[in-house]
């Protein structure tokens, strides 16, 4: 970025703002945005961290998957960046419920929405 913002590329300067959430990003944009996702995912799972955000996973993940990190929240919205960490978290906990209720003898029903309910019209 240049000296106070006064010579900053129009790249540069689009970057910044798809980072800020100003400016939504374009298909190239939210591509590198995934790939550096998945990058930053797989170093993670490399070194067995769920959540990055807290404790001893964040320790980790700072020390570890530094440069994945960064080139994640350089290609990604802030919120973007957040939300991906929290989802991965959700999603593991999820994972291991379900595994949970299976092995307790749960079993699984099919998903219907409120157009499959007695007396609904669907359309």
């Amino acid at each position: 970025m240049g000296l106070f913002g006064l010579f900053t590329s129009e790249d540069e300067k689009r970057k910044e703002e798809v980072r800020t959430g100003a400016r939504a990003p374009d298909r190239t944009e939210r591509k590198q945005c995934w790939d550096a996702r998945d990058n930053y995912f797989k170093c993670l799972d490399k070194n067995d961290v769920i959540d990055s955000l807290n404790g001893d996973g964040k320790k980790i993940a700072e020390k570890q998957c530094a440069q994945e990190s960064k080139a994640f929240e350089q290609n990604c919205a802030s919120a973007w960046v957040t939300y991906f960490k929290r989802y991965r978290v959700a999603e593991y906990q999820k994972k291991k419920t379900l595994e949970r209720l299976e092995k307790e003898g749960a079993n699984r029903m099919a998903v219907e929405g409120p157009g499959d309910m007695p007396g609904s019209k669907k359309a």
